[in-house]
């Protein structure tokens, strides 16, 4: 009887943490113990491990009188789920000495089935990032999680397909059988370096597609350019929903760095549909979604939809309809990019740099100011439906656009061959290069615009006298708050990098007034 250690690891956040994995074996009745704040999931590990043990061609841990302690270290991090049956059933064989192997600077991940097989888990991108970091040299995991861990480079990635193939690679003690029939141990094939393939983006809906809504497009060009918040107002039916479908695809490529950040925090989430996730993400939760759906959180904090939405697109539809607790959620993410969820354990910050398109009705019913259609809301339900929005999220939004409703004969035109998307995607991806240049040479680690602080502002953002005149003079009309003031100038820098100005003049100062809200400005 002896004393045996591996190593895991889980996800804490959005990094992870390297977990110890002890074993120690001594006489006794027989028992099983886990420590180090195991969850349900984890102590239901002591049926997996000793079943698939059993099942891979050794002695189940349950068929001998012995007392097994397992401690999971460090003790004071609470841990959760199965990620540590293989670790654990490792170290068990270890212990027993039914296998030798060095177990140092190798790391194993994995969930095991009874019949001693691997099942996919989640988190290994920033589980292996952080292997890699503390010095570790392979990794055993999941088959299928073999091709998301090797997007990460300089470690050695081997993924099985059941514990049995992870103990034929590793063991080095000759057993009866190897020595009577001379079979050579079967090893594992080194996952190869997971190479990045840019799809083509599916184009579901060309904005040449959308009959009118020229102010509508504009607005949503300038909100891609420069990463801004954009809200679209009107009656049902006029394409605010197509519009903002149509918006993903005018975004410009992401880079290596990109996709690796998203890919990792939709890993933890559990919610990667494909080893590597290449577009911008684009979320749309239902307006009836839970408050923790939307923020994250959980005992172990969870990314939720703000932060799932990371680098690319949230759309709320029916913007009003959101829970209000949900609504002003948002102004943290939407001013510092990033939420925080504070629990009895600590605080957990996820980023949260993304666009908001928010849709919604004038109205309940949606006819409120329609020439042609009579509004049945009662004046309380349209107090209660306006107030919903609050003073400071209309302020964290930089442009409020119209959508109206179009002429029947703009509707009957035919489709033309002209590719708008493409066009557009040209003129916001030259525009960001400028945005790029500009923040280089400033020194600014940021991509766009809308990231700009007040200091960056000052320094970056050169405002022609005129331009500036303008601005201040509306400031005063429109009692604008400093936010307001600052976000024009910043919507006013993304018209004029369109524009291909180096200053913002008065033009581009004008157009940004006009995506003010014409309430409560």
């Amino acid at each position: 009887m002896s004393f045996a250690k591996t190593s895991s690891a889980q996800t804490i956040g959005l990094g992870a943490k390297i977990i110890d994995v002890e074993i120690d074996l001594s006489k006794g009745l027989h028992s099983f113990t886990i420590v180090g704040l195991p969850d349900k999931g984890v102590e239901e590990s002591r049926d997996r491990v000793s079943a698939s043990i059993k099942n891979s061609g050794f002695t189940s841990p349950k068929s001998l009188n012995q007392k097994v302690v397992v401690s999971l270290a460090p003790a004071d991090i609470k841990k959760e789920g199965p990620i540590f049956d293989v670790a654990i059933s490792l170290a068990y064989l270890l212990a027993s000495d039914e296998v030798q192997f060095d177990s140092k600077k190798i790391l194993f991940l994995g969930e095991l089935s009874l019949d001693g097989n691997l099942r996919r888990i989640n988190g290994v991108l920033p589980i292996v990032a952080e292997a890699k970091t503390r010095g570790f040299l392979e990794v055993f995991l999941p088959k299928d999680n073999a091709k998301e861990a090797a997007l990460v480079s300089d470690i050695k990635i081997y993924g099985a397909n059941n514990l049995k193939e992870i103990i034929e690679h590793l063991n080095i003690k000759e057993t009866h059988t190897k020595q009577k029939e001379n079979i050579a141990p079967k090893k594992l094939e080194q996952q190869p370096q997971t190479e990045i393939l840019l799809e083509d983006d599916e184009l579901l809906i060309d904005f040449s597609e959308i009959k009118g809504q020229e102010t509508a497009k504009r607005g949503l060009e300038i909100a891609a350019a420069g990463g801004h918040n954009i809200a679209m107002y009107g009656p049902p039916g006029t394409g605010k929903t197509m519009l903002a479908k149509a918006f993903s695809h005018i975004l410009p490529t992401l880079s290596f760095d990109e996709i690796l950040e998203i890919t990792s925090i939709h890993s933890v989430a559990g919610v990667l549909k494909k080893d590597i996730i290449t577009k911008s993400p684009v979320r749309s939760p239902h307006h009836t979604a839970s408050y923790v759906s939307i923020v994250g959180g959980g005992t172990i904090p969870k990314p939720g939809e703000i932060t799932l939405a990371h680098r690319g697109v949230l759309f709320l539809d029916e913007f009003p309809e959101f829970d209000r607790k949900v609504i002003e959620t948002l102004r943290e993410p939407l001013e510092e990019n990033e939420i925080s969820i504070s629990r009895s354990r600590g605080t957990v910050t996820f980023p949260a740099n993304f666009i908001l398109i928010a849709a919604m009705n004038p109205c309940p019913c949606g006819n409120f100011g329609s020439k042609t259609k009579e509004c049945i809301c009662k004046p309380t339900d349209l107090l209660r439906y306006q107030r919903k929005i609050s003073g400071p999220i209309i302020d964290r939004i930089d442009m409020w656009v119209e959508v109206s409703q179009i002429n029947y004969e703009k509707l009957g035109e035919k489709d033309t061959d002209k590719k708008e998307t493409a066009q557009i995607k040209g003129r916001v991806i030259k525009a960001r290069e400028l945005q790029k240049e500009r923040f280089f040479k400033a020194n600014r680690k940021i991509k766009t615009n809308s990231e700009m602080g007040a200091k960056d502002i000052n320094k970056i953002a050169d405002l022609e006298n005129s331009a500036k005149e303008i601005l201040n003079t509306s400031a005063k009309k429109l009692d604008l708050s400093a936010r307001a003031y600052h976000r024009i100038i910043k919507l006013g820098r993304t018209i004029a990098d369109l524009d291909g100005s180096k200053t913002i003049n008065s033009s581009h100062i004008l157009e940004a007034l006009q995506y003010r809200p014409k309430r409560n400005s």
